[in-house]
């Protein structure tokens, strides 16, 4: 693990190792909760395309002032690489207030790098920001089933809301919602 680890605001030409980072990401946590031909389209080059033009707008032209997009990097043989982004901004479940109720949008690790503190690092980094923006609790949508996310994020303290839903992938995805209170 370097010393030269930190968390920065995500730039326009971040975006092709971001999609490269959620699909290694999701191929990671998703894996035996998808059907094989969803988790090869959410892999595939239109998918791709998709996410590279979702991320440079949200760089671009964000929802609100308000939503970001951070990356986490490291420096691994001299040069920095990002291994791994979170974005996070207000909430949009119509159960909960976008001026105090903040969302994390998306949380993704290099899965080879997983266990070394960046994911770590990206909520802190998320917290700050969210904090120094009037946010009160902050909420994220994770598989119901047991996974990696889930796990980390209930080990650092997020519980769930009682909040559900399902999303059909081929197959029906439980979710649920996770909570965590991050007022001072």
């Amino acid at each position: 693990m370097s010393s030269a680890q930190f968390v920065r605001p995500a730039r326009v030409a971040d975006v092709d190792r971001v999609v490269e980072l959620q699909v290694a990401s999701w191929r990671a946590v998703y894996s035996g909760l998808l059907p094989d031909e969803v988790a090869e389209e959410m892999s595939g080059p239109q998918a791709a395309r998709s996410f590279r033009e979702q991320w440079t707008e949200a760089l671009e032209s964000p929802p609100t002032s308000r939503h970001r997009l951070v990356v986490a990097t490291d420096e691994v043989g001299g040069e920095r690489h990002v291994v791994g982004f979170a974005a996070f901004g207000p909430a949009g479940d119509p159960d909960l207030w976008p001026a105090k109720d903040a969302e994390l949008f998306a949380l993704h690790v290099d899965p080879e790098q997983a266990r070394e503190g960046h994911g770590s690092r990206l909520v802190n980094a998320c917290v700050d920001h969210l904090v120094e923006g009037g946010f009160g609790t902050v909420h994220v949508w994770v598989p119901e089933e047991e996974n990696a996310l889930r796990g980390f994020l209930e080990a650092a303290g997020w519980r769930a809301d009682g909040a559900r839903r399902e999303i059909d992938m081929g197959r029906t995805l439980p979710m649920v919602r996770l909570h965590a209170a991050i007022s001072e």
